[in-house]
């Protein structure tokens, strides 16, 4: 599709079985089943073919905002490093603490 630039397109594609494909074809299935109970048929068993279809669609939709969503973030980390190996002096490491330095001692009540 031509939503993503050629930059984009050297990430590694998305698995198949993503969020977005399910849930996409989920709300294409029912929207089939929806329409047939609407018309008064019965909703699961008739128009089987059209619950593939939408759910199909649903599918590919789903596939491909998912590539979008992938070249959106794999964008912004790299303005967000390129940023911080600009500006180092903003991002100046801060001395590590144990976590018994950061919890208050215990002192159980009886």
């Amino acid at each position: 599709m031509g939503f993503i630039p050629e930059e984009g397109k050297s990430l590694p594609p998305p698995g198949l079985v993503n969020r977005n494909s399910l849930w996409l074809a989920g709300v294409g299935w029912v929207s089939a089943v929806l329409h047939n109970a609407i018309n008064h048929r019965p909703p699961v068993k008739s128009g089987v073919h059209r619950q593939l279809l939408l759910a199909t669609i649903g599918w590919f939709i789903g596939y491909h905002v998912t590539k979008y969503e992938n070249y959106t973030y794999a964008r912004l980390d790299r303005d967000m490093n390129e940023y911080i190996k600009l500006h180092p002096d903003k991002f100046v490491p801060k001395e590590q603490k144990t976590f018994a330095e950061i919890v208050e001692p215990f002192h159980p009540v009886r």
